[in-house]
């Protein structure tokens, strides 16, 4: 090894600063470094003042020649250990209640360092670098070090590139030796928080034996840690609170700093029926919340708990969506008045892969929220999977270094310590508005949940906890200790929290219905559930006719002084032609239903993979010049609204469920998400189940989302072709979402309109085409945007129900193919009907249609769908009174077949199967299927 290897760009700053203190006060310095100085200035005069050499080159060089004391170079060794204690020191911290820390090598011992016991009672300059007033011994600089970084908290930070943000932490630490400081008026209100979160959980272990609470025993610093970090958080600025979390500890923090009363949740123990017969309900550690507060600081803060399934780090996407919106639609772009919270379980954020999803929003511009902050309840435990085997890093905060963000691993039982880390968290966050981590090294009283016995998978470490104190006992005791509190105090806190919950327990008794609050019902508030009529009324989204076509031009017409692409200058003029030709393609329709909606007073937000442009380079939302790529966005012309359009990060399941938080408080906003192909969309499947379709049943949560999946079959293979219609149909039910597969640009246009007339939100979810961007047919006129409505079916215009035999329903792309065979063969035989909304059904419309070809022979549904797949089962549940029958290609354990040809031989035999060609013909047809009554 390099014997002056100890020299790094660390020691540049120190010898730059002790310079500067000998060029003003020469006789302050000790002797050694005013000699090593003074042949720092005959150097610079033989080098000459213009030459660029600095002070730490010198420095270098008289290292490295050998001119230099021993006692300076031992400085710089000493400055090595200073660094690695703020790199490394981490790892031998005192943060683990229960258990030993593992061992790492080389640890911070002084020989490691070319230092010496001798070197002990040395006096050393650097001192001055770990915030100490002046030159201080080895051995006080060590003890000053311990302090600092290997007490109840451990920090990291020295991964962090930002010069300016490592300063920030290294002085916050240094300020009292990284130690809290709190008045003994603080100091009771810590244990007041801390002995609420442990009573409570003492007394639903007491009166309801045995069932599942997913208690915070071993974690219970986290409540004051939230009622600090709100409190601390509100002094910087914040007015509202976005948190999400999932249910370890949930009830304690719905009562101790949501402050839903007791006697609520302990009726929800009894398990009783909540009040409305279509409104299921959820478990109570479940349960969403919105309460505004006034905090120990004075301030009014609104704080919300976002509802959550069990599905663990779901909710963390939808906390950023949530902030994202409330900043942009209430606090007008200032991140600083919201602080998005998300509490994490140790296994959850070392081993779901949305964690990841989420962090990578941090600094997008269309994602961005101003810093989060990140708490771990650190059970040291999955469910039963000990930490070894739940990660290869070090540390389950790890995620933190991919955003260069700091991380404060802290000692649950040490509440004073939680407190200052938390302190820190919110003023790291004010400042930088960057993510940080707090790591609560705890653990986890019972097994994972208190019916369960963790001692078959941990013997040794449960045998530890039973003996091991609560934190309130370890704050009690430190208090007493101090004379801040007496035994009489104690036990009047603690008689009255007990008659407190003694009361409510028994009011809980009188309440025979439970009731469950909306989530953020000031949101709502203009915004009632749907009504069955009002699900299948009309709504007129037409438009006046001349201010369409000026919209239309305008957002067709590129600015002169502006150059672009010869493409895109040729794709404005010819959209400008569509409205002199009075057709309109579909991207004109698209586009045309959001300038109208913006100059109806609304805002848009689109966001997902490719969506300025648009996968199949049809949309052109964000047009780019062609010499400094200045972006230029139609749609901002047209009106003072918002219109907001993002391509995202290349991710599904964190994307969506971003779009769906930002949805879920912004019901005037026409908040889309589009997939690059609809095969996709599995990849967020969890937010869709969860959330999409069952959060309004389940919590009463009303969600206005667009989701826009591209889908149909033309050759592309078995993932570019299906956003898999099966299995959104069958998770319909009791009107949860709307689901679309349209034909035409004007009924696209009518449909994106009616999303923002209802007077109530669902979820709307269109199968959007492909091939159909660009079809000759595929046209609709000015008139028809500006005096149709939305049309949930189509029936075939052309058909005289009379000579009708065959009534074939069907949906989307399929319709143009069966209408060109039929145009082919001039049938007078086949009535094509489009279902444009397939859920919910407009069965009024739909009888209709059934009663006037009632000379049919046969009713068919086809589909380019495999049989198993596609809209079939669901057809046949709905009509199975119908004889219905189905053609489509056979049944698949893949949506489509990989090579052109065969698919070409499945949509011939769709296709003829329709108009009754010969399976010999036709050999890949599936035989009808025949459905009895």
């Amino acid at each position: 090894m390099d014997k002056f290897s100890f020299l790094n760009a660390a020691h540049s700053q120190f010898i730059e600063d002790l310079y500067q203190q000998y060029l003003k006060f020469p006789d302050s310095l000790e002797p050694s470094w005013k000699a090593f100085f003074q042949g720092f200035d005959f150097a610079l005069e033989m080098y000459g003042e213009d030459s660029g050499v600095t002070v730490p080159q010198l420095a270098v060089q008289a290292v490295t020649s050998g001119n230099i004391p021993q006692n300076i170079e031992k400085e710089f060794k000493v400055i090595n250990l200073i660094i690695d204690y703020r790199r490394r020191g981490h790892l031998f911290t005192k943060t683990n209640p229960v258990r030993e820390r593992r061992t790492y090598t080389p640890d911070l011992s002084i020989e490691n360092y070319g230092l010496s016991k001798e070197d002990l009672t040395t006096v050393f300059n650097c001192a001055v670098e770990t915030g100490m007033n002046g030159p201080a011994t080895l051995a006080d600089i060590i003890v000053h070090l311990e302090k600092i970084y290997c007490n109840s908290i451990g920090v990291e930070y020295m991964h962090i590139n930002n010069v300016e943000e490592k300063r920030f932490i290294k002085e916050w630490l240094h300020k009292d030796e990284n130690l809290p400081r709190l008045s003994a008026d603080e100091k009771v209100e810590i244990l007041h928080k801390l002995n609420q979160a442990v009573a409570f959980e003492n007394y639903l272990h007491t009166k309801f034996v045995g069932q599942k609470r997913f208690s915070l025993e071993g974690g219970e610093a986290l409540i004051p840690a939230l009622d600090q970090l709100i409190s601390k958080s509100s002094i910087h600025g914040v007015d509202e609170v976005i948190l999400g979390m999932a249910h370890r500890g949930r009830l304690n923090v719905l009562t101790n700093i949501f402050q839903k009363s007791y006697k609520q949740i302990f009726s929800e123990f009894e398990g009783k029926e909540f009040e409305e017969d279509v409104f299921s309900g959820d478990v109570k550690y479940h349960l969403g919340a919105s309460k505004k507060i006034t905090t120990a600081a004075g301030e009014e803060v609104r704080i919300n708990l976002v509802p959550n399934p069990s599905h663990l780090e779901t909710v963390a996407s939808l906390v950023q969506g949530i902030s994202r919106a409330k900043i942009d639609n209430v606090f007008e772009g200032d991140s600083k008045k919201v602080l998005p919270i998300v509490i994490h379980g140790d296994a959850a954020i070392a081993g779901q892969g949305l964690v990841y999803e989420v962090a990578q929003m941090m600094t997008l511009e269309g994602y961005k929220t101003g810093g989060t902050v990140h708490i771990v309840v650190n059970n040291q435990v999955g469910f039963t999977t000990n930490y070894l085997d739940a990660r290869s890093s070090i540390y389950c905060t790890d995620i933190a270094k991919v955003t260069d963000s700091p991380v404060m691993h802290v000692n649950d039982d040490d509440v004073e310590a939680v407190v200052h880390a938390i302190r820190f968290a919110a003023d790291y966050r004010a400042r930088f508005g960057k993510d940080v981590y707090i790591d609560l090294l705890g653990y986890r009283k019972y097994g994972h949940n208190e019916g369960d016995e963790p001692r078959f998978t941990q013997p040794n470490l449960y045998k530890i906890i039973s003996k091991h104190p609560n934190p309130r006992e370890i704050y009690k005791k430190k208090l007493k200790d101090e004379g801040v509190i007496s035994d009489a105090v104690l036990a009047e806190m603690e008689k009255q929290f007990k008659e407190l919950l003694d009361e409510n327990f028994e009011a809980a008794k009188e309440i025979e219905i439970n009731t469950m609050a909306v989530f953020m019902e000031d949101d709502w508030k203009n915004f009632k559930r749907g009504t069955i009529d009002q699900i299948y009324a009309d709504y007129n989204t037409g438009y006046d006719l001349e201010k369409l076509k000026d919209l239309a031009i305008k957002i067709s017409t590129l600015p002169a002084d502006k150059k672009f692409i010869n493409k895109i200058s040729r794709l404005f003029d010819s959209r400008v032609k569509m409205v002199e030709n009075n057709s309109l393609d579909w991207a004109m329709g698209e586009l045309l239903a959001y300038a109208t909606l913006l100059t109806d007073g609304n805002d848009i937000r689109i966001s997902g993979e490719d969506v300025e442009r648009g996968t199949f380079s049809h949309r052109h939302a964000v047009v780019k010049t062609e010499d400094n790529e200045e972006e230029y966005v139609p749609l901002k012309q047209v009106s003072d609204r918002r219109f907001d359009i993002f391509n995202s990060l290349l991710s599904e399941y964190g994307v969506l469920g971003f779009d769906y938080g930002y949805a879920m408080v912004a019901p005037n906003t026409l908040t889309i998400w589009e997939a690059q192909f609809g095969d996709f969309v599995n990849g967020a499947q969890i937010i869709i189940d969860q959330y999409l379709v069952a959060a309004e049943e389940k919590w009463k949560v009303q969600n206005g989302l667009v989701m826009l999946l591209p889908h149909g079959f033309e050759g592309q293979g078995a993932e570019h072709s299906s956003a898999r219609l099966e299995r959104f149909l069958e998770l319909c039910a009791n009107h949860n979402i709307f689901v679309a597969n349209c034909t035409t640009p004007a009924n696209y246009y009518h449909l994106l309109r009616r999303q923002m007339k209802f007077p109530f939100r669902k979820p709307l979810v269109v199968m959007t085409p492909k091939s159909l961007l660009r079809h000759p047919k595929v046209v609709s006129g000015v008139e028809e945007l500006a005096n149709g409505t939305f049309q949930p079916v189509i029936d075939d215009a052309t058909a005289d129900a009379k000579k009708v035999e065959k009534l074939v329903f069907c949906s989307g792309k399929l319709y143009y193919e069966l209408l060109a065979k039929k145009e082919e063969l001039n049938d007078e035989k086949v009535a094509l009907v489009r279902l444009e909304q397939l859920y919910p059904l407009d069965n009024l419309r739909i009888n209709e249609i059934l009663e006037k070809y009632s000379n049919r022979k046969e009713f068919v549904w086809a589909q380019e769908e495999p049989e198993n797949m596609g809209a079939w089962t669901y057809m046949l549940r709905n009509f199975r009174n119908q004889n219905i029958q189905v053609i489509s290609p056979v049944s698949s354990g893949t949506p489509a077949p990989g090579t052109h040809k065969k698919f070409d031989k499945n949509q011939k035999g769709v296709i003829n199967g329709v108009f009754g060609i010969s399976a010999e013909d036709a050999k890949l047809i599936k035989p009808v299927t025949t459905v009895n009554d």
